[in-house]
Order: C-alpha cells, then sequence, then structure tokens
C-alpha cells in the first residue's frame, strides 16, 4: 500500500464518475458554504473535495509519459501531435478564444495605478452578458440532455458561476489559486454531465489539460498582465507562485518517468533526457523550454511580471530546483502541497461555490480525521522526522526542532534552512 496521493485515477481505477448518459440532474445556482473553520474541515470530508482530488489525480497521471506497447516510450510535451483534442475539447477551447477576443477588444484605461486596472471590469461584465449564450455553443448536447428543457438556463447558471469565477475578482481587481480552483470545478461539472468525449483511459484527459487548461493560462496570463491584477490570498515570496498551481503540477509530470498502464506512479527519477529543475534560473532556457512544458511555460511567466534574482523573488520555485531526486519527487511534493496549500486553505476556498455537481455532502468514505493542514514530509523535510537543528527556519521564523515542528505552518522545503535570506547556488 503506498501513501503516495497521486496513485488515484487512471491506472488505479478510480476516476471521476460520469452521469449515465439519459440521466437526469436538477441544476441549482451554487452557493457559498465554507464561512469558517468548521465548514472547512467538513470541506475535506466532503464528496466535492474528493471529486477535486479524484480529477487532479486523474490529469496528472494522464501526463507522466507512457510505455506502449512495443517498449516505446511516449512523452507528452504540451505541443505534442500524439495529444488528441476531441470535438468536445475544441468546443471550450474556442470559448477561451472567445475570451481572449473581448479581452482584446477591451484596452485598459489610461494613467498609472496601484491596486488594477478599472477596465477589467468592463472586460469582466461583457463576458458574464455573453456566458450564457458562449456555454451554449460551447457545450455539446449530451449536456443539455441531462437536465429538463425549462432548467437549462439553471444548468447555465450553475456552471457559469464556476466558469465566471475562475476569470477573478472584479471586485478586488485580483486573481489567485481559488479563481483556478473554480476553473477545475466547471471542468468536473462538465466531465460529469459527459461534456468530454469518452476515450481511451488518459487520452481526453490530455486533451483537457493541453487543449483547455493550457490556454485558459495563457488567458489569465494575458488577463493579468492588461489589467495588472493583484495576486489573491498570496503568500508572499513563501509561496508557490502569486497565481497559479497547476501548471507546476502538470508540467513536471510530463518530464516524469514514464509509467505502464496499471502501474503506480513512481517516487522518484525523470524521463531521459528532460530538463533538470536548477535550469529554472536561466531565464533564456526557461523561455525556450515554454511552448513545450508547462511548469517552465509558468516559471516563464514569472520572468515577465517579477524582477530580480529567481532565488529571491521566488524561493520556494528555487529550493524546489535543488531536488536531484527528479521530477518525479518534484511531482509528488507538488500534490501534496496542492492539498495543504490550496484545498486545506480557508482563504483560498472560502469563495468556491456548491450546487448539484459540486455537491455539499460528506463523503462516507472520507476517513474521520480531515486532511492535513501541515504537509510537512511533501518533499522529504527535515522537519518530518524532527532533525532540525538550532538555526533559524527561513519561512516560519521558528529556531530548533521543536519549535519548528510545532509551528512552522508550511513544513515544506525546510530542509534548506538559512540564518535569512537564501543565497545562490
Amino acid at each position: 500500500m503506498t501513501d503516495d496521493v497521486r496513485n488515484t485515477g487512471i491506472g488505479a481505477g478510480l476516476l471521476l464518475r460520469r452521469l449515465p448518459l439519459g440521466s437526469k440532474v436538477t441544476p441549482e445556482e451554487p452557493r457559498k458554504r465554507i464561512n469558517d473553520g468548521e465548514d472547512l474541515a467538513y470541506f475535506l470530508r466532503s464528496t466535492a473535495f474528493a471529486d477535486i482530488v479524484t480529477f487532479v489525480g486523474q490529469l496528472n497521471r494522464a501526463m507522466f509519459p507512457e510505455t506502449m506497447s512495443d517498449g516505446e516510450v511516449r512523452a507528452w510535451p504540451t505541443q505534442s501531435v500524439h495529444i488528441v483534442q476531441s470535438p468536445q475539447v475544441m468546443r471550450i477551447k474556442v470559448l477561451i478564444q472567445t475570451l481572449d477576443t473581448i479581452l482584446r477588444e477591451t484596452p485598459p484605461e489610461s494613467g498609472p495605478r496601484r491596486f488594477g486596472n478599472v477596465a477589467f471590469r468592463t472586460w469582466y461584465a461583457k463576458v458574464q452578458d455573453r456566458l450564457p449564450t458562449l456555454l451554449q455553443q460551447a457545450l455539446p448536447e449530451d449536456v443539455w440532455r441531462h437536465v429538463e428543457r425549462d432548467q437549462q438556463d439553471t444548468l447555465k447558471k450553475e456552471l457559469g458561476e464556476y466558469l465566471l469565477g475562475s476569470l477573478g475578482s472584479a471586485e478586488r481587481l485580483d486573481y489567485g489559486t481559488g479563481h483556478e480552483l473554480s476553473f477545475l470545478a466547471f471542468l468536473i461539472g462538465v466531465w460529469k454531465l459527459n461534456g468530454f468525449a469518452p476515450c481511451e483511459a488518459g487520452e481526453e484527459e490530455r486533451g483537457i489539460v493541453v487543449g483547455v487548461i493550457e490556454p485558459y493560462l495563457v488567458l489569465i496570463r494575458n488577463l493579468i498582465k492588461t489589467y495588472t491584477l493583484e495576486p489573491a490570498g498570496s503568500h508572499g515570496v513563501w509561496g508557490l507562485d502569486d497565481h497559479s498551481f497547476v501548471p507546476f503540477i502538470f508540467g513536471s509530470a510530463q518530464v516524469a518517468p514514464p509509467v505502464s498502464p496499471g502501474s503506480p506512479i513512481p517516487t522518484e527519477g525523470a524521463l531521459q533526457d528532460a530538463p533538470r529543475p536548477k535550469y529554472v534560473t536561466d531565464e533564456q532556457g526557461v523561455r525556450f523550454l515554454a511552448a513545450q512544458n508547462m511548469y517552465f511555460a509558468a516559471v516563464t511567466f514569472i520572468y515577465e511580471v517579477k524582477k530580480g534574482p529567481f532565488w529571491e523573488h521566488s524561493p520556494m520555485l528555487y529550493d524546489i530546483s535543488g531536488i536531484e531526486a527528479g521530477w518525479a519527487k518534484i511531482n509528488k511534493g507538488l500534490v501534496k502541497m496542492y492539498h495543504a496549500e490550496v484545498l486545506a486553505k480557508f482563504p483560498v476556498v472560502q469563495h468556491l461555490r456548491f450546487g448539484s455537481l459540486l455537491k455539499w455532502e460528506a463523503d462516507p468514505s472520507a476517513s474521520a480525521a480531515a486532511p492535513s493542514d501541515d504537509q510537512g514530509s511533501a518533499f522529504g523535510s527535515q522537519c518530518a522526522d524532527r532533525t532540525i537543528d538550532g538555526r533559524q527556519c527561513a519561512y516560519c521564523g521558528s529556531v530548533g526542532t521543536s519549535d519548528h515542528y510545532r509551528n512552522c505552518i508550511r513544513g515544506v522545503f525546510c530542509d534548506t534552512l538559512r540564518k535569512a535570506t537564501a543565497a545562490p547556488r
């Protein structure tokens, strides 16, 4: 039995269930449910949480290189001709392209501004107004067959709440991982409603990652740069990234060791000839790799919006670049970190809504104890075995083994301890 949380989804027989074709669902406008710590604890034992974890695991597994029946190893770089993008994927991709077209038709207002450009609200209002029509055009008939005709507008509101919620906050003029999570919720709803093609294991999932999620991330980066959106719920320099998380998961999977059908995901190693993690400090090398790998595409965006030494403005990613055990080790740690730093963080998930597709109900298979907010051993950190000496943790400020183990809210990468700030290798 493995404790690797990635071994869900494809290969483990655990996939996000689709509704039976022709079955009916009663749509409802999603409601805010997470208002305090008790609600967060309930969420971590809910079917909604299980659906999110399963779907992320499913997509992650699909992006690992695969050993084919003839022994050939096939990787899945972002522009691979072997990644099939189904008509269903292409329709949502067109929707995202339409949102980008509206962006280009809505220039930012002139003049210096500290906290976001108010033209974002104009763009947001345009999207909100057109969203019902865009959803009708983007989603196949199989989706709409799951509701009675007089309930289609409510279903559009339910799915539209997640899609609109994935585009940032028009009120706060910001964007963060909670908005990214809302996009995953949208995709989960479409998946359950048979809005994606039934294909061989992993085929449609790869199409979703490359044909839908990556274009969505490109749109978001354009929004952030055009309207200077603020980071939402940022950890500052000690967060993985100010805005996104999933491209690092899927990008690390792209260059991890190959898997065979039915085999567990490896915990160490990398794809042969994969770029080394330390290449993140080479801006030109990162830009060269960005077109074919989501991890390096995300790092490229960091170089576009941040100035100064990489180790200084992105110390978490800098620490990851020093991991010698390969991309599989990084991928495992990132998935655990996603659970701890996104799904288990109140400021991130408090705005997530729940309805008929992402249900606010207890998961009968959930353990009695909710997933811990402290994923201390996510990257094999020393705080997992309490061997930290008297040096000060650069993240939490704790000194000494027991004090650090008890107080560090992150406990990730704390094997790299510093007196003050990180120093370049």
